[in-house]
């Protein structure tokens, strides 16, 4: 398994995040670790979709999660060893994965940005990218007072997303359902 830190190039797409009343979180995205997790996430941020989406669920000392709409998405599918994909990335603070249900193939827009190190989720989620800088923005929501379910008492609400793609082409993901 290996660090973040081997991923990092100034190549790489980054999406930025504009959290209401918190501040920004940039992340870098790695391709070269998950590809398309990668190509579904940009997709997302492309079409504007995280605009005014709520972090959902937020758990100290583990994770924040947000990216859920209300819309039926199309799943891809989990790039994990578990799963049949090499994703050597570790779940440590910082990193960004794809949230799922027991389902290996139902990502959709869902994602969480871990707190502090989780390695019971390596090789189980799909990491693909790292706070490159907000990692306080994230230690901020996590302190916020949730109910029993994790979810806030106030919405913590995404207020915009840019994405740069470094002048580099992204291709539409390939959803479960199109693989034989």
């Amino acid at each position: 398994m290996m660090n973040y830190t081997e991923y990092l190039n100034t190549k790489n797409p980054t999406v930025t995040f504009s959290i209401r009343d918190y501040g920004i979180i940039q992340v870098e995205l790695f391709p070269e670790v998950a590809p398309n997790t990668v190509n579904n996430f940009i997709h997302y941020a492309a079409s504007n979709f995280y605009k005014d989406l709520i972090f959902h669920r937020i758990i100290p000392g583990f994770m924040i999660q947000g990216g859920g709409g209300s819309e039926t998405l199309k799943p891809i599918k989990g790039e994990f060893a578990a799963n049949g994909f090499e994703n050597p990335l570790k779940h440590t603070r910082g990193v960004i994965s794809m949230a799922r249900t027991s389902d290996p193939n139902s990502q959709t827009s869902q994602f969480f940005i871990m707190h502090q190190d989780a390695p019971h989720l390596d090789r189980n989620y799909a990491a693909f990218g790292v706070v490159t800088s907000g990692i306080e923005v994230v230690d901020q929501i996590v302190r916020q007072s949730r109910d029993f379910r994790d979810r806030p008492h106030e919405d913590i609400v995404i207020e915009s997303v840019s994405l740069d793609t470094k002048n580099r082409e992204y291709p539409e993901p390939v959803y479960a359902d199109d693989i034989e």
